[in-house]
């Protein structure tokens, strides 16, 4: 049985294990938006749910990016 003390996967889904935390460079490469604009919708909070990391580091979930992209479309619509 592994240790209780060392963190969880960085990699979950919320329901799932397998949620990949994407880097912002990521985020913004698949949204076609420049840094400047995902960081005024972060400090707005319109983009997508984002998580600090003790190193001080942005991640977003994939879940959270696919909710967000979901959103997107239904405000749409």
């Amino acid at each position: 049985m592994p240790p209780t003390h060392f963190p969880k996967s960085i990699h979950r889904r919320r329901g799932s294990a397998d949620d990949e935390l994407l880097s912002i460079p990521q985020v913004i490469a698949e949204l076609g938006v420049s840094r400047a604009t995902f960081y005024r919708w972060r400090s707005r909070r319109k983009g997508p749910a984002s998580l600090r990391l003790p190193n001080g580091s942005i991640r977003i979930r994939r879940s959270d990016l696919d909710a967000f992209l979901a959103d997107c479309e239904e405000t749409k619509r």
